[in-house]
């Protein structure tokens, strides 16, 4: 459940060790421009060349993985699950299911929302849009298109990219790999995973579903965490607040809104 860091941040650090008067002596002032131009060209990227970079990476990543067909059990169900939700914030969405045993979600910029089966295998319904909701909340908070700039920073693409305003650049496979590569290793901010949380309730809430099956998939979350030794379910928590944190919030504010436990919860 991932994706990144404010680029405000960035250029600010960059353009800050730029005026500090550092001696050419003890930092590579070539370097350091090139890092600030860089910053600088990410964060002047127009909304319709982020949404063209984003597309070309969501089309790699679906050529890279095995996508569920429609007439597929995953399909069918992830369809149901979402009928109806059709954009956030005049984004448009659009779902599909990676068929792996991994155990994961992520939605991209463009409104890609991709959910691996494993997940499913693991989840009721309402669990799986639980968070479904959570990741649509980072698309909502612009968090996956910062997140998708840092990435852009953290790569070597703008390096190769020019400037074009409003259409995004073709980008080569090796390009498209040094992304997946800097939004892989990217973490995004506690407050931005505390606020998709609370996206993610009242999505739930919204739906007419009950927000209990929020906590509930964090608690099966919470298991696989601890029972892993290593890769992608340590590294999904490893920027989120403390699962028993979230959990509890989630209790709370089901508490406050007066809504009952379903059935088979052993939350209380």
């Amino acid at each position: 459940m991932k994706i990144l860091k404010k680029i405000s941040l960035s250029l600010s650090l960059s353009l800050c060790l730029l005026t500090a008067g550092c001696s050419t002596s003890s930092l590579n002032m070539s370097s350091l421009l090139g890092a600030g131009a860089k910053a600088l060209q990410a964060a002047t990227i127009s909304d319709s060349e982020i949404q063209g970079y984003v597309h070309q990476y969501i089309a790699g990543s679906d050529q890279q993985n095995k996508v569920a067909p429609a007439n597929n059990q995953y399909a069918i169900r992830l369809a149901k699950l979402t009928s109806g939700l059709t954009s956030v914030d005049g984004v448009p969405l659009n779902f599909k299911v990676y068929l792996t045993d991994d155990v994961n979600a992520f939605a991209c910029a463009d409104g890609s929302v991709r959910v691996y089966s494993g997940l499913m295998d693991r989840m009721t319904d309402d669990e799986v849009l639980g968070v479904i909701g959570h990741e649509i909340g980072h698309v909502a908070h612009k968090d996956t298109k910062k997140a998708f700039q840092q990435a852009l920073i953290s790569s070597a693409v703008l390096d190769g990219i020019g400037s074009t305003s409003s259409t995004a650049a073709a980008l080569t496979s090796g390009q498209l790999a040094q992304i997946g590569q800097s939004l892989l290793s990217a973490k995004y901010s506690q407050s931005q995973e505390s606020n998709a949380d609370d996206y993610g309730y009242d999505f739930l809430k919204s739906n007419g579903k009950n927000p209990w099956a929020m906590a509930m998939a964090f608690t099966k979350l919470g298991e696989l965490e601890s029972g892993a030794q290593s890769g992608a379910i340590q590294q999904m928590f490893s920027s989120h607040p403390s699962t028993p944190d979230r959990i509890n919030h989630i209790v709370e504010r089901c508490h406050k809104d007066k809504i009952a436990p379903p059935a088979g919860c052993t939350l209380k």
